[in-house]
């Protein structure tokens, strides 16, 4: 923690609104004049110190999730090796260290906040409500990640005057920084309903904010679908489960006042529009396609092929020699004969002109299909079948029409021309999952088809959540090939910590040290 305090201090982003790599790089000014910052250019500088963690960007596809959560939950394909189920410190290391990053702006941009004059804190709250949803946002992938993390104490580094050791952060327990989200998520639904943000704000306000573009409405959606995420995390522990039910029941009960996302149009996503700005795809060929990176999944392609998906010709496109043929590499083959199959050009692709080769794929934070599969959740298990089996419908439909989306924003046509869906096509195939519906005789075997659909849905555009909502469902029922040379022989339960805490915050990390182990599960895994 301490290497990572010192790279923030050398790292103090100041980031205006920018439209051009040149606007970005003026915006970063020496540490030493970070006083001259404000309120405003320091949410930019907030909101752009993790882009590269939504935005498809090399390193995280390539270094994080190629060799981690895209093969633990099977959305791609891979030739086995030995220490494949251990993550490594790169992916770790570099995860944690833009968490951090992310939380130090955040700190910052509450001590610029703090000494502004008190007239203007409050013409100014909008700033720091929506900043501290986008916060929460990555926090709850943290600690989905790793489990209890420095969280209150975290980032203090220049509040602290530059002090590394007063500024070394005591882990929090994962059960209070869920508790501590969900109660000021809850205050923030609130507080949003009310608000007035004069108009010179409002107009500055938009300017900075590049998620939303200053859409209150918007940031309203984020808020309540993040709590909705957040609460059917826990909604399986003690500890949370009556809250879990009386507050979803709350938000899904009054939309006026706590609206979701509940259509395309309003997914929140980081969109690109300009080539030129650091607010691009361009990595994401190179993150997803090296070394193999993007092949077809056996279980994924089974099922998508079994129920006529039409999402498989937007999400895939049948390998170079096997021409109208999808296929999926299974993880159960010997490493040769994968590695035979892989070198014959047979196994299936993502679609690159839908995915990796598109420079406009937005940044993905939460979106229609993902809040639809999960109000389908809780009808579910509120007894309210038919309310289930609607939303079950709405998200997929949402799904299919997102991925014909994804391919519409494309530069790039090496995948061939896509055939378009349509409403017939959709149609056809919410009739299937209908008929699938109805058979299904028990509500564990109704989740089955809702998560199916999730894991289908996340694919590799939301890994991070999809790897989440595996361990805590058991759903989909994965195999692996069993890694005989390594002690951690399956898929883990968790990631371990960087290495530089044990190194640099070594006594507070001596309190989590114990629980440090791949194969503890986290508080909200009870199944």
């Amino acid at each position: 923690m301490k290497k990572i305090l010192i790279m923030i201090a050398a790292a103090l982003l100041v980031v205006s609104t920018a439209c051009t790599k040149a606007d970005f790089e003026d915006s970063y000014p020496d540490p030493s004049k970070i006083s001259t910052t404000t309120v405003e250019k320091q949410y930019s500088g907030f909101l752009s110190s993790n882009r590269e963690y939504v935005l498809p960007y090399y390193w995280n596809y390539f270094v994080v999730l190629r060799t981690t959560l895209t093969r633990y939950t099977q959305a791609v394909g891979w030739v086995n090796a030995g220490g494949q189920y251990v993550p490594g410190e790169a992916g770790i290391g570099a995860y944690w260290g833009t968490y951090y990053t992310l939380m130090a702006q955040y700190r910052e941009l509450e001590k610029v906040y703090a000494a502004t004059p008190a007239d203007d804190q409050a013409s100014k709250r909008i700033y720091m409500l929506t900043a501290a949803i986008y916060l929460y946002d990555h926090t709850q992938k943290l600690v989905d990640l790793h489990g209890d993390i420095p969280f209150s104490e975290a980032g203090m580094l220049s509040t602290n005057g530059g002090d590394y050791e007063a500024s070394l952060p005591k882990y929090d327990k994962a059960e209070d920084v869920y508790s501590k989200m969900l109660d000021d998520l809850k205050a923030f639904a609130d507080e949003l309903n009310t608000i007035s943000v004069q108009a010179a704000i409002q107009t500055g306000f938009k300017n900075q904010d590049f998620i939303n573009g200053g859409d209150l409405n918007k940031w309203k959606m984020y808020c309540n679908s993040l709590r909705l995420r957040m609460l059917t995390r826990v909604s399986g522990t003690s500890t949370f489960q009556s809250r879990a039910n009386t507050e979803i029941a709350a938000i899904l009960g009054n939309p006026s006042s706590y609206p979701v996302v509940s259509n395309n149009d309003d997914n929140i996503q980081i969109n690109v529009t300009n080539q030129n700005s650091p607010i691009n795809s361009q990595q994401f060929q190179t993150g997803l396609e090296d070394w193999n990176g993007n092949l077809a999944s056996k279980a994924m392609i089974d099922h998508m092929l079994a129920n006529a998906d039409p999402r498989l010709r937007a999400m895939y496109e049948p390998g170079a020699n096997a021409p109208g043929v999808y296929a999926g590499l299974d993880p159960l083959l010997l490493s040769n004969a994968q590695q035979t199959l892989v070198d014959a050009g047979t196994v299936s692709l993502y679609n690159r002109s839908t995915l990796s080769r598109n420079d406009y794929f937005p940044g993905m934070l939460i979106n229609a299909a993902e809040v639809s599969f999960l109000k389908a959740e809780f009808y579910l298990n509120s007894g309210n079948d038919g309310a289930a089996k609607t939303a079950y419908n709405d998200g997929i439909s949402q799904s299919v029409k997102n991925y014909y989306y994804f391919r519409t924003l494309s530069n790039d046509n090496v995948a061939g021309d896509l055939t378009p869906t349509d409403d017939a096509e959709i149609a056809a195939y919410t009739a299937m999952d209908q008929i699938a519906w109805d058979k299904a005789t028990s509500t564990a075997a109704k989740l089955t088809l809702i998560a199916n659909q999730k894991w289908i849905h996340y694919s590799v555009v939301q890994p991070y959540e999809s790897w989440s909502e595996q361990r805590r469902l058991d759903i989909p029922a994965l195999t692996f090939q069993v890694d005989a040379t390594n002690p951690q022989s399956l898929p883990p339960y968790r990631w371990i910590y960087t290495s530089n805490e044990s190194t640099y915050n070594t006594l507070n990390y001596d309190a989590v040290r114990a629980n440090d182990k791949l194969t503890n599960k986290l508080f909200w895994d009870v199944k």
